[in-house]
C-alpha cells in the first residue's frame, strides 16, 4: 500500500534523526566534561561557562531525540487513515505535559507566517490570535520571555482574544518565545498545562530544542510539520480582495480576519471562498 510505504519511510527517517541527535548529545556532554576538568585545574570561569553551554546543547539534542523517537513510534502504529495521521506536534504537547500545543512562526512584524498544532483546540486558539491581532504567542515573541495567564487573567490581559479563548474551554495558557541569536522567530504555546511552575521551565526547554535542532538546526525537516498552515491561501485572498476593493493588502487582510471571526470560521476557510469566487467581500466585485 502507498500509505504503508509512506508510513515506514517517515518512521525510518525519524529514527535516523533521533540517532544523530543522540550522538550530538553524547558529543556535547563529553565536551562539557572536558571543560569542567579544565575549570577545576585552571580555576577560570570561562571553562565553566563553556561547560554550561555544552550541557544546554546536550539537553536540547537529547530532547530532540526523544521527540523524534515518539514521532517514529506513532508513525509505525499509524493505520493509514488520514484523519488519524500522527502529528509531530502531538509529541511536543505530551513532552510539555499538555493536551494541546501550537507552534507559530512569525515575521519581523510579529505577524503569523505559519502555524502547526497538536489538535483542533490549539489550532482554533492560534486562528483566533491571527484574526484578533492579540494573544500570548504575539506577546511572547515581542517580549522575548515566557508569557502566562490563567483564569480571569486571560480575559483581563487580552480583552478580545481572552473571552474567545476561554469559550474554547481553555483555562490556562503558557507561551515561550522561539529565540535565535538576537531575534525571535515565533512562539510555542501550550493550553491547560500540568505541572505548575515546573511547566514554565519545561516549555522553555522544549521551545529552545525546537528552535536549535528542529527548526533551524541539523534535524530541520518540513515533513515534521505536515498539516501546518502557512497562511498562503489567506495572503493570496488578501491580494485578490485588495484589487477588487481598491484598498491596501493590509486592509484586505483585516477584512478577511473580521469576516472569519464574525462567521466563526477559520480564516483559511474564508480565504478559500474568496479565491474560488464564491464569496464577495468587496462591493461591486
Amino acid at each position: 500500500m502507498v500509505w504503508g510505504s509512506r508510513r515506514d519511510v517517515q518512521a525510518q527517517l525519524a529514527r535516523r534523526r533521533a540517532a544523530r541527535a543522540r550522538q550530538r548529545a553524547e558529543h556535547a556532554s563529553a565536551c562539557a566534561e572536558q571543560q569542567e576538568i579544565l575549570a577545576a585545574t585552571s580555576g577560570r570561569d570561562v571553562h565553566l561557562q563553556l561547560a554550561e553551554s555544552y550541557r544546554r546543547s546536550a539537553e536540547c539534542h537529547l530532547s530532540s531525540a526523544l521527540l523524534q523517537e515518539a514521532y517514529a513510534e506513532r508513525m509505525s502504529e499509524w493505520g493509514g487513515d488520514e484523519t488519524s495521521r500522527p502529528r509531530f506536534m502531538t509529541g511536543v504537547a505530551e513532552a510539555c505535559g499538555t493536551p494541546s500545543a501550537a507552534l507559530t512562526l512569525m515575521g519581523a512584524d510579529h505577524g503569523q507566517l505559519s502555524v502547526a498544532s497538536s489538535d483542533d483546540c490549539a489550532r482554533a486558539a492560534q486562528d483566533l490570535e491571527f484574526m484578533l491581532g492579540e494573544g500570548p504567542a504575539h506577546d511572547a515573541s515581542v517580549a522575548g520571555h515566557v508569557v502566562s495567564a490563567a483564569g480571569r487573567a486571560i480575559e483581563r490581559r487580552w480583552p478580545a482574544y481572552g473571552p474567545a479563548l476561554t469559550s474554547l474551554g481553555v483555562r490556562e495558557v503558557l507561551t515561550a518565545p522561539l529565540r535565535t541569536e538576537g531575534s525571535c522567530i515565533g512562539a510555542l504555546a501550550v493550553f491547560d498545562p500540568s505541572g505548575g511552575a515546573a511547566a514554565s521551565g519545561t516549555l522553555a526547554m522544549i521551545a529552545d530544542t525546537l528552535t536549535r535542532t528542529v527548526l533551524l538546526g541539523p534535524d530541520a525537516d518540513p515533513e515534521l510539520y505536515d498539516g501546518a498552515d502557512h497562511r498562503e491561501c489567506v495572503q493570496q485572498a488578501a491580494g485578490m480582495l485588495s484589487v477588487q476593493a481598491g484598498c491596501r493588502v493590509q486592509d484586505a487582510l483585516a477584512m478577511i480576519k473580521a469576516r472569519a471571526f464574525a462567521d466563526g470560521q477559520p480564516p483559511g476557510a474564508i480565504a478559500q471562498q474568496i479565491v474560488r469566487g464564491t464569496l464577495k467581500l468587496a462591493q461591486g466585485s
